[in-house]
């Protein structure tokens, strides 16, 4: 049969996902803080593109919890909530488990190394303090076990509650407690590399388990 000549263009869904990750990222660092609110318009003019993509980016950032929309009336960045924050942090760190307990023994030597200077470069960020380069970092860190598990639904749940967990991360790389994530790095490096499946899991579920909630963020 004949190609469709309505469907999506492969640009068409690469331009939506990196408005999406542009605002996600202007949320997490801090440039959108609680409480602002988010014009589309506005929003459009300085990304550079129509109010179409925004407004598509702007109902994937509600139904992850980083904005609140009121139909008709405004969108707001949202404020840190301890419960929300909590519950999402728990599913976080079961997803991790999980990619972790399915790879931790099969990591092949080049998905270790890449742990390794992903670590490298988090320690590096945290020495010269800078939280947003140790952000970069982690997710490259913990995005290992996650690509080599390969398993699409647990993808899709750190994609959807991720971005509400990494404001607190954000937080605790501008602490001295990022410290800690730099040890317990390590050791899951190790744990992982020696097929410890068991000793990986609990050491990825208490490295996100441990973030802070909001008071102590604060």
């Amino acid at each position: 049969m004949p190609i469709p000549q309505d469907s999506p263009t492969t640009e068409r869904t690469l331009l939506r996902d990196n408005v999406y990750e542009r605002l996600r990222d202007a949320i997490v660092d801090g440039t959108f803080e609680p409480g602002e609110q988010l014009k589309d318009a506005e929003l459009a003019a300085w990304i550079g593109v129509s109010r179409t993509p925004v407004r598509e980016a702007l109902l994937r950032l509600a139904t992850s919890g980083l904005v609140v929309s009121l139909p008709g009336r405004s969108t707001t960045v949202s404020l840190i909530d301890a419960r929300a924050l909590q519950e999402a942090r728990d599913v976080v760190a079961a997803m991790h488990e999980l990619a972790v307990g399915e790879t931790a023994g099969k990591l092949s030597a080049a998905e270790i190394d890449r742990m390794r200077e992903a670590n490298r470069r988090f320690e590096k960020a945290l020495a010269e303090k800078d939280a947003a380069a140790a952000l970069v970092a982690d997710d490259d860190f913990h995005a290992v076990p996650v690509a080599a598990a390969d398993n699409r639904a647990l993808q899709s749940v750190l994609e959807h509650f991720g971005p509400l967990v990494r404001r607190a991360e954000l937080q605790r790389f501008r602490s001295d407690d990022g410290a800690e994530s730099l040890r317990m790095h390590e050791r899951l490096i190790d744990l992982c590399e020696a097929g410890d499946v068991e000793g990986a899991k609990r050491v990825a579920f208490d490295t996100w388990r441990s973030l802070p909630d909001t008071s102590e963020a604060s």
